[in-house]
């Protein structure tokens, strides 16, 4: 099940650890999120090194739809109510320049950089697209409405952004990692502020970054409860037609196309992980009927963090960890978010200010309905009388016939049949 990219792609390798460590700032997690951390940082000066468990680039990063925009479906309307004006725009800022930033360094790189308008479509009415359009007026940005003649199922029309752009993330990955100083195989065993102990040696750093897709530390910043994560799945088919644009279904459960060479990449099948969903089996059946000539050339899935209001986690860990940051919760646009995220841990860990400090800030107030959702869950893994658990927090795992693993609803942490972790937040095998 490797994805498209992988096959595609020929990353770098990176020495392990050897020994102890002092460095001026130190990033856990070697995906696109902590290496755009890191390549800023060390842009700016910074004496920086990276560790990663396995490899760079190979969890979320290598299997994301690889979609550089700051449409994030629906959003706008959502955090006007929510957020307000002000706070709204500022999101807004924050997307447009990190696809800014996207452009200026794929410029000099061979990463199959392609401006594409991208478009998030509704298939039964256009009142939630209305109410879109009315938000992005009010924010000055000139979206439009659009038909969706290039989709082979009836829709009630788009909202389009005009001038976004798809690219090859690990060929991306592989030229932004040149000259910088990074460790593969090195696991963060225990992590605090000033010092991470890893599997080769302990490192000291003054500030340490945690890019681990889903924070580990469960001591601080109470991430179980503001974070739940979710499935989603890519076919990569041949002799499937150019649909000429990204798009994406209004709804977290429906259908995203876009096109890589000949190939349409064609996801959804989404799911709480943890909880039964479509899978490849919905995307299968979707391309029998609509594209009956295709063939399957690849297939993956990939996982993604979601918060509570929509808007990613990205700064101080916890108000009471001086030194320590986190950056999470992408909400399946990890792509452009990490981007922005990294670029505000850069200027927090030089002492600059931020304009989206405050808008990310992993400790804004979030009492929202999905808290007693995700507290919920955990109780519920917590009282079902099953085995296998999970390490993580101990839920019951439930298992995922068609990805053969072990599936935790809690927090989604996954197993292989054998034990074998594959996803965070946990860092063991099952227990049985």
């Amino acid at each position: 099940m490797d994805s498209i990219w992988s096959q595609t792609a020929d990353l770098p390798s990176f020495p392990q650890l050897e020994g102890n460590l002092k460095t001026d700032a130190l990033v856990v997690g070697g995906g696109m999120a902590g290496l755009l951390c890191a390549y800023w940082l060390d842009r700016a000066g910074v004496n920086c090194a990276l560790v990663e468990a396995d490899r760079l680039c190979g969890g979320v990063t290598e299997n994301t739809t690889a979609k550089l925009t700051f449409q994030h479906g629906l959003i706008y309307a959502r955090l006007l109510r929510e957020f307000g004006l002000e706070r709204t725009r500022l999101y807004l800022e924050a997307g447009r320049a990190a696809l800014k930033r996207f452009r200026e360094l794929c410029r000099d790189m061979d990463c199959d950089f392609e401006e594409r308008d991208a478009y998030v479509y509704a298939l039964e009415s256009r009142r939630k697209l209305d109410r879109e359009l009315e938000a992005l007026e009010r924010l000055g940005f000139p979206a439009e409405f659009a038909r969706t003649p290039a989709l082979p199922m009836p829709t009630a029309g788009a909202v389009k952004f005009p001038k976004q752009a798809q690219f090859h993330p690990l060929k991306f990955a592989a030229a932004l990692s040149k000259g910088l100083r990074i460790y593969e195989h090195t696991k963060a065993l225990e992590l605090a502020p000033g010092q991470v102990v890893t599997n080769r040696g302990t490192v000291r750093a003054e500030h340490i970054i945690v890019t681990t897709h889903f924070p580990l530390l469960n001591k601080h910043g109470a991430y179980f409860l503001k974070l739940y994560q979710h499935r989603s799945y890519v076919l990569a088919l041949a002799n499937a037609p150019d649909v000429k644009g990204m798009y994406v279904d209004e709804g977290n459960t429906g259908l995203s196309f876009r096109n890589y060479g000949s190939l349409l990449l064609l996801g959804g099948g989404g799911h709480r992980t943890g909880k039964p969903g479509g899978g490849w089996r919905e995307l299968e059946d979707f391309a029998k009927r609509h594209y009956p000539q295709a063939t399957v050339a690849a297939r993956w899935a990939a996982q993604d963090c979601m918060t509570l209001d929509g808007a990613p986690y990205a700064g101080r860990y916890s108000r009471g960890t001086e030194g320590l940051y986190a950056m999470t919760g992408f909400n399946k646009w990890g792509m452009t978010s990490s981007m922005a995220a990294a670029l505000l841990l850069a200027d927090l860990v030089q002492g600059k200010e931020n304009p989206y400090a405050e808008l990310f800030n992993p400790s804004r107030r979030l009492l929202r309905p999905q808290l007693a959702v995700n507290a919920w869950e955990s109780a519920l893994g917590l009282l079902t009388p099953t085995v296998p658990r999970c390490p993580h927090m101990g839920c019951a795992l439930k298992y995922n016939p068609q990805e053969h693993s072990w599936d935790c609803p809690c927090h989604g942490s996954r197993f292989g049949e054998d034990g074998r972790l594959l996803d965070l937040p946990a860092t063991d095998g099952k227990k049985l």
